[in-house]
């Protein structure tokens, strides 16, 4: 089946026109997207994916000395991760001790659902 085009001249437009109008502008807000922005990089890795899986999973808020074997990496490895999603605000934690306890914070998360179900 042959279709036929037909080509319009190029015509130069001057500096600084833009080329066309844009079909969509962006609903979310800069801020707000910097902060999702952290919220899906934190999500990013595998294992901080894993981690929010099981704190979002749990009752209650779970220690990382019971995350720590569910992972074939080191407590300091692991409470990295969990550094890097509290940072992003996608869990808390709580100190009890020499140890710490975590949860997933249910804001960041029906954020971040919210926006993607829009």
């Amino acid at each position: 089946m042959a279709v036929d085009l037909e080509l319009a001249p190029k015509h130069k437009r001057p500096a600084g026109e833009p080329c066309c109008e844009p079909v969509v502008y962006p609903d979310v807000e800069r801020l707000e997207a910097e902060r999702l922005a952290r919220v899906a990089k934190a999500l990013g890795d595998p294992i901080r994916l894993q981690l929010v899986d099981v704190l979002r999973k749990h009752a209650g808020k779970v220690c990382v000395c019971e995350l720590v074997p569910l992972f074939d990496l080191s407590q300091p490895t692991v409470s990295h991760h969990l550094k890097v999603l509290r940072e992003a605000g996608i869990v808390g934690s709580e100190r009890r001790g020499l140890w710490a306890y975590y949860y997933v914070n249910p804001d960041a998360v029906k954020e971040l659902s919210a926006w993607l179900s829009s």
